[in-house]
């Protein structure tokens, strides 16, 4: 059990239609801590993901972020969501504002912050990710992998609580996805409370202090990335580690 939990999920449940995509779902991150979820395509794990920050909404069962359960929606909806920070797939930057415009939009808008401020604090967070001769440009001139780390200074830029990522390299050419996962263990190196679903095995066996193993809307296996990788439990995890570790 967690010692300080950031994050519970406690019998979360989702349907689509006929599909239970989230079967009774009980998860505790601890502050600081990094769970990385991974699992078949289908499994739940972006659902998961997802459900965290109400961007999917469950039919039952209970969500609290830092004690507070998840709000409906509104204003404290909004609150909630500038605490917790979150990086898509795609990297959903605005294509008409610039790199640095990007980064500080939220955090003037939403943490109400002088504009000067925003920005210089803007430039620290795209010199973190590397990018800091990149802020006059538009996401448009940059690569895949470049824009992936603006959108990652983007969550971080609201000064978030824990961060979420969402397969954050599987639309990535394989070259750039490195670039992605420095970052991101940087981060995890720092103490960021990071929720990552990813098919990236080496980040999760390097940067992850539990490793969620999801298959048909369910937690199977919740465990050390040491225990897992080496030892998995069920019939399930071991089939697809047999699948993904022989590449």
């Amino acid at each position: 059990m967690a010692v300080d939990p950031l994050i519970e999920l406690r019998n979360v449940n989702k349907h689509y239609g006929q599909l239970h995509v989230l079967q009774d779902i009980s998860l505790t991150v601890g502050r600081g801590e990094v769970v990385v979820v991974i699992g078949p395509s289908g499994s739940g794990k972006s659902t998961l993901c997802r459900t965290v920050n109400r961007l999917e909404t469950i039919e039952s069962g209970h969500i609290t972020i830092d004690g507070q359960p998840l709000p409906d929606e509104g204003r404290a909806l909004a609150r909630l969501r500038a605490d917790v920070g979150m990086v898509f797939q795609s990297f959903n930057l605005f294509a008409h504002k610039t790199v640095l415009e990007n980064v500080s939009l939220a955090p003037v808008k939403v943490r109400r912050r002088k504009k000067d401020e925003a920005n210089r604090r803007s430039r620290e967070l795209l010199e973190r990710v590397g990018l800091a001769d990149q802020a006059e440009k538009y996401p448009a001139q940059l690569s895949g992998g470049q824009q992936q780390r603006v959108a990652i200074a983007r969550a971080l830029a609201m000064d978030p609580k824990v961060m979420l990522f969402d397969e954050p390299t599987s639309a990535l050419d394989p070259e750039m996805i490195n670039e992605v996962l420095e970052v991101m263990q940087q981060l995890a190196g720092e103490g960021m409370t990071m929720v990552v679903v990813t098919h990236e095995m080496g980040f999760a066996r390097s940067a992850a202090n539990r490793v969620v193993f999801m298959a048909d809307g369910r937690v199977v296996e919740d465990r050390s990335p040491e225990d897992f990788f080496t030892n998995p439990e069920s019939g399930r995890a071991k089939d697809f580690l047999s699948k993904i570790l022989k590449h």
